[in-house]
């Protein structure tokens, strides 16, 4: 089967939106230099008008590598030489002086000697442990919509173009949650795939370190740099999609219908890749997994953090880590007990012959800013509790699952859906979503508002 990364006769410009960001790899050698330029330029602009940054200042890389001059920023959760990380509680790098550490974290050192070029840390929601990202950034789509929990800034920030790729964290959807609310690509790796010496903490058991992007090429491109260690063990790049993928019809039915039209629009524009498209039900087994899920993330997450002295100055954060203080030890074994029991059966139930499954990100348009922030009279913590509910089971299950944009609802907001893969399988779901990326052009859109970008950071030919 042949697949190709470009496809002639998808416009720049489609719906007459104007021209779009570029990705890197779209870029001529020659021009990503300029590129690179134009983001260090570009991202105070984006920190005005989104707050996306809670610092800048471009790191010098190295002049060659895989990745030279790319521009990236990573979620301010990694240590860096002379820096502690902020992790989203306010006044935690002065409460960390004197303490700095003296190396970087283990995908910052990968990036950087690839060549990648640092552009800032960006916001997060604090612990990363909330998934509106409410208060952390402006959605560069809409102010009035929330951008996503809790890798809000590096979502924003691809999105606006302050840079072309960031990194951030997935315990239960932190990466493909803010992927959705901000129109971009997000990859969340196999559990374990991507290490984590150097970043904060959040739930041991859960926790992932990914990408969020412009396109699949472009973490296509990032990725073997962050898995280096695992590539041995049998994960391959580039790889070929998989054959025969499945839709999950329950998921779909049960979600709002601007999110149902656009994914299932998706889903089509998959097939006609060539790829055998089948549907079958999954809402049950996907259900099942949220509680034992919940208790863990709880309970590792009050193991971690619950003695923080920084948790007193987030009241609702302390809250919700004293949930996890009160889980006996017996209980979070036997949480970890089901999830490990329940692998093997669920994964034949969910995938059968499928390479991989097809659902929305979520199952609600992204909502509003009033209806997410505890603070306002609308708040619906039903709604908190929706963002995650097709991502979780995800880190449950220790999957690699890529978030791609797939159109927009009835307000112009985007919509994702999502690739889900059994482990090991990174490469062939970013395949995939290369391959659909290639037909569509719902990557390429950039915020409407944003009119006035550098040229250098426009789509090619537009």
């Amino acid at each position: 089967m042949s697949w190709t990364i470009q496809n002639p006769d998808v416009p720049d410009d489609p719906d007459g939106a104007g021209p779009g960001f570029a990705d890197w790899s779209g870029l001529p050698s020659a021009a990503r230099k300029d590129a690179a330029a134009a983001c260090a330029a570009w991202a105070p602009e984006v920190q005005a008008r989104f707050g996306c940054f809670v610092e800048l200042g471009a790191a010098e890389p190295e002049i060659t590598g895989p990745l030279a001059g790319l521009p990236y920023a990573a979620k301010d959760m990694f240590d860096s030489v002379g820096r502690s990380p902020g992790c989203g509680l306010p006044g935690a790098a002065e409460d960390a002086a004197g303490t700095a550490p003296e190396r970087a974290a283990a995908v910052l050192e990968r990036l950087d000697r690839a060549g990648a070029r640092r552009i800032g840390f960006t916001t997060m929601t604090a612990l990363a442990y909330e998934p509106s990202g409410v208060g952390k950034a402006f959605n560069p789509w809409s102010r009035d919509i929330v951008p996503g929990g809790s890798s809000s800034g590096s979502a924003v920030a691809v999105a606006a173009g302050a840079v072309f790729a960031a990194l951030g964290s997935d315990t239960a959807g932190s990466l493909r949650i803010p992927a959705q609310a901000c129109g971009v690509t997000a990859w969340k790796p196999t559990y374990g795939a991507v290490p984590v010496a150097g970043a904060m903490t959040l739930a041991p058991s859960l926790d992932t370190i990914g990408l969020l992007a412009r396109s699949a090429r472009d973490i296509q491109l990032m990725a073997p740099v962050l898995l280096a260690p695992v590539l041995a063990t049998g994960m391959e790049f580039p790889s070929e999609p998989p054959a025969r993928v499945a839709l999950l019809s329950d998921a779909l039915a049960a979600s709002e219908a601007p999110v149902r039209t656009a994914c299932r629009e998706a889903a089509e524009a998959i097939a006609a890749c060539g790829v055998s498209l089948d549907e079958r039900p999954g809402l049950p087994a996907i259900e099942s997994l949220s509680d034992p899920l919940f208790l863990i993330l709880q309970a590792e997450a009050a193991a971690q953090h619950g003695g923080h002295a920084l948790a007193a100055r987030d009241p609702t954060l302390a809250r919700r880590l004293a949930k996890g203080l009160d889980i006996a030890p017996d209980r979070l074994a036997a949480a970890k007990a089901v999830l490990s029991g329940a692998t093997a059966p669920i994964l034949d139930s969910l995938f059968g012959a499928a390479g991989a499954l097809l659902l929305p990100v979520m199952p609600i348009r992204t909502p509003p800013v009033a209806v997410a922030d505890p603070a306002s009279p609308a708040f619906r913590a039903a709604t908190l509790y929706q963002l995650s509910a097709y991502t979780r089971f995800v880190n449950a299950l220790g999957l690699p699952a890529v978030a791609v944009p797939a159109g927009f609802d009835d307000r112009g907001m985007p919509v994702a859906l999502q690739i889900v893969g059994r482990p090991g399988t990174d490469g062939p779901l970013l395949a995939l979503a290369a391959a659909l990326q290639a037909r569509t052009g719902w990557h390429r859109r950039r915020p409407s508002e944003i009119t006035d970008f550098p040229s250098p950071l426009a789509e090619r030919g537009s």
